[in-house]
């Protein structure tokens, strides 16, 4: 083990130590800490070389660094918290609270004020905002969940009005095509855009009333072209732009 990993080390067993024999750990500066500190330290430092597989607190402080956030604050608040959370994470059985605090309690500062708490205190501290946290995610969830199911309804009724009035892209560009023609005109707002088969029409309204115009490619050519405006037509072109086709 390098002299970095066997400080982080023994930095987190001396808090578990603390946290899960009396419920609390003295200030990172106090007698009793570094006492413990330094008995850890020698203990891993004297420890048999390890075998190719990792120990079990070994791997945990892997899992530590790998799933969870860094932790804002000073570099020695950072290192106590560290250890901090790593021993009250572990004395949690709900995986859910525990995953909770993990990702979302991501200051130092916040660990290092419940250091004096009992691991009881600790989850009657932490159980009210978590549980409101939960809330407003069920509730997020819902409003989610009805939205897109408006949305769903929405599209199906609107599906449901085309097929009922038999609008289709082939049948608006049959309808384009035996519409008489105008001169060509400026153009304005954009009614609907179909594609069928090789063609693609962009319908637009016209300074004209009377007259729409169409842009069409069919591929590699392009033309242009005024239509005389039918208000059924328009009607039909308007409910097709609505399905985003």
């Amino acid at each position: 083990m390098d002299a970095k990993t066997l400080r982080e080390q023994a930095l987190l067993e001396t808090g578990r130590f603390f946290l899960e024999k009396f419920g609390t750990a003295p200030a990172e500066d106090s007698e009793e800490w570094e006492d413990e500190y330094r008995r850890q330290f020698n203990r891993l430092k004297n420890a048999p070389a390890p075998r190719a597989t990792a120990t079990v607190a070994e791997a945990a402080l892997v899992e530590e660094k790998g799933d969870l956030p860094d932790l804002a604050g000073t570099s020695a608040d950072a290192r106590w918290a560290f250890t901090l959370r790593a021993a009250r994470l572990k004395l949690i059985q709900n995986n859910e609270l525990r995953a909770w605090l993990g990702r979302g309690w991501v200051k130092a500062k916040d660990w290092i004020d419940t250091r004096d708490l009992s691991a009881d205190a600790f989850l009657h501290r932490v159980q009210p905002p978590y549980e409101e946290a939960r809330r407003r995610s069920s509730a997020e969830a819902a409003t989610v969940a009805a939205a897109r199911q408006a949305q769903a309804a929405a599209a199906a009724a609107l599906q449901a009005e085309i097929k009922a009035a038999g609008i289709s892209a082939a049948g608006l560009v049959e309808l384009i095509d035996v519409s008489p023609r105008a001169a060509v005109q400026p153009i304005k707002d954009k009614l609907a855009e179909i594609r069928h088969e090789d063609r693609a029409l962009r319908v637009f309204e016209t300074a004209n009333p009377a007259i729409l115009m169409v842009l069409e490619k069919r591929g590699d050519q392009k033309s242009d072209y005024g239509i005389e405006r039918d208000a059924g037509l328009v009607a039909d072109l308007k409910l097709f732009a609505r399905t985003g086709a």
